[in-house]
């Protein structure tokens, strides 16, 4: 297993009937951009995992999603080539909408969520900001790829999980 099975169990535990095998996957591609970047420099992007219908209906696409259209068997998080796909269309601005099954659903998205009350650490930008206050207002969990190399996790509107990549590395 890439990620320990401790932390699957303890982000699993936050979110009520959460998949364990798209969480751990959502994670590892998570980390694998942060540690592999793409086109030689590093990537930030979210992925905004289970609760989906609600995290669409409070956002919107920057630009044309670049999954509209395709087939869902296509699009599953585990298939290798949507994994390329998903570390390609990180260089572009916005979130990954990924369902409970496993399924990416939508790219480059706006998260629409007020960052009222929401206090985090000095230095984490607005990409933190805008995962924090979806989670708080929906039941999906956010897994934030920083452009620091650090893959932050959030739920309820709270950092709950740090992830140095290179420590993840190391493990494997």
């Amino acid at each position: 297993m890439l990620v320990t099975a401790h932390l699957l169990d303890k982000i699993c535990s936050l979110k009520e009937s959460a998949s364990r095998p798209v969480l751990e996957s959502v994670l590892t591609l998570a980390l694998e951009i942060s540690h592999e970047g793409r086109g030689g420099r590093k990537v930030g992007t979210i992925f905004m995992v289970f609760d989906s219908q609600e995290v669409l209906q409070r956002s919107k696409c920057l630009i044309y999603d670049p999954l509209l259209g395709h087939p869902e068997h296509l699009k599953n998080i585990e298939n290798a080539d949507m994994r390329e796909t998903v570390k390609e269309l990180a260089r572009l601005d916005g979130a990954f909408i990924v369902s409970d099954e496993g399924i990416v659903l939508s790219a480059c998205r706006y998260l629409n969520a007020s960052a009222e009350g929401i206090n985090l650490l000095l230095g984490l930008g607005s990409r933190h900001m805008a995962a924090a206050s979806m989670t708080r207002e929906t039941q999906a969990l956010a897994v934030v790829v920083s452009e620091s190399s650090v893959v932050r996790v959030f739920a309820k509107g709270e950092l709950i999980e740090e992830l140095i990549p290179e420590v993840w590395v190391r493990s494997r």
